[in-house]
């Protein structure tokens, strides 16, 4: 397997910035997911690093080496796309037999026999080797397609969202099967997902992209609670992080006066740049708790039921904030709700920048 560096990609279309000044390193045997909005430069990463288009500028390695004028057979990677490139009229075991049989490879019978019998066993689609592909499901063609790469032992598996046409059960069996598939083979993974849950239940790190530009690499523990900015904030966590404008004064922040004010714990209020007196609060919706002694006091505007939980939008004058609670409490539309903010677990950005102004003090960001 190998590690795969990029440095100072840059790449337009036409008038299009796809990816501006563009630097990752993604480890031997990692796996690594790229997660930002459509149009983020997501694809277009996967590729440049696939060989299929080619960066105005700046450098792309596998296993330490330049592969700038290498072709796409020569970079030895296996490209996994959503949609399933599969030969309708061939048989899921000569569909898994192609790759290994072109000109370049040379490979005996019997490997490619034993290559795709393993493949099949781990896929768990060895009674479907007979089968024309125009006869499968979507997620039952979906394991072909990763069986084709998988038969190659590709230095690196690239993903292009290659669960975002399942259901939304297949897409959390594949899930727990993908990452399992990755430890077995100590493979290097460079997945691109637009969807955070994916990302983080999967990424051993993950690099949020947004407009062409690396927002933050971090652990999945790091991207979720040490956002970077507003940006990573809300796009990562679901309900979205909520985002409340405030003045800070005498370590508190009011966003509403004499009805949603709230002290800042000394040791964070020492961290915060002196003079400043705005800044954006965040909090996770799960750091609100809901119930009788909270200290605060909103109206309730709507409620979801999640099944295991509800999700609770809470009213203080115009101000909304979203909170969780337990799927048995009784909570009625339009009535009034004590809650309380866990103040331990604030966040605090910049009301101009967005940047994050108190980060983790272990964390390491990209920006």
């Amino acid at each position: 397997m190998a590690q795969v560096e990029l440095r100072n990609i840059h790449k337009k279309f036409r008038r299009h910035t796809a990816l501006d000044d563009l630097s990752l390193d993604v480890g031997d045997g990692e796996f690594f997911v790229l997660l930002g909005p459509t149009g983020a430069g997501k694809t277009t990463t996967l590729r440049l690093i696939a060989g299929l288009d080619a960066p105005d500028s700046g450098s792309i390695l596998i296993a330490g080496e330049d592969v700038g004028q290498w072709s796409a057979a020569e970079r030895d990677v296996a490209l996994v796309f959503q949609y399933y490139s599969l030969y309708p009229h061939y048989t899921v075991r000569q569909n898994l037999e192609f790759p290994l049989k072109s000109r370049h490879r040379r490979i005996a019978a019997a490997e490619v026999a034993a290559r795709v019998a393993r493949a099949a066993q781990t896929l768990r689609i060895e009674h479907l080797l007979e089968r024309k592909t125009d006869r499968l499901s979507g997620g039952e063609m979906q394991r072909v397609s990763l069986g084709r790469a998988i038969v190659r032992q590709p230095r690196v598996f690239l993903m292009d969202e290659p669960l975002s046409n399942l259901d939304a059960k297949l897409r959390e069996i594949l899930r727990a099967e993908l990452k399992d598939l990755q430890m077995k083979f100590r493979a290097t993974f460079l997945y691109v997902t637009h969807d955070q849950v994916e990302a983080m239940s999967m990424g051993d790190r993950i690099g949020v992209l947004n407009g062409g530009r690396l927002v933050q690499i971090g652990t999945p523990h790091e991207i979720y609670n040490s956002p970077r900015d507003t940006f990573v904030a809300t796009f990562v966590g679901s309900p979205a992080m909520n985002l409340l404008s405030g003045a800070f004064r005498d370590g508190k922040v009011t966003v509403a006066a004499g009805k949603l004010e709230i002290a800042v714990p000394a040791e964070v209020a020492s961290r915060l740049p002196p003079g400043l007196d705005r800044l954006t609060l965040g909090v996770r919706a799960e750091d609100i708790v809901v119930g009788p002694g909270g200290g605060l006091e909103g109206r309730v505007y709507g409620v979801e039921n999640h099944g295991v939980e509800k999700i609770v939008t809470l009213k203080v004058d115009e101000h909304s904030l979203k909170a969780t609670v337990p799927a048995h409490v009784a909570i009625e539309v339009d009535s009034a709700i004590a809650f309380a903010i866990d103040p331990a677990k604030l966040k605090f950005f910049a009301t101009q920048t967005g940047v994050n102004l108190v980060p983790m003090k272990e964390e390491t960001n990209h920006g």
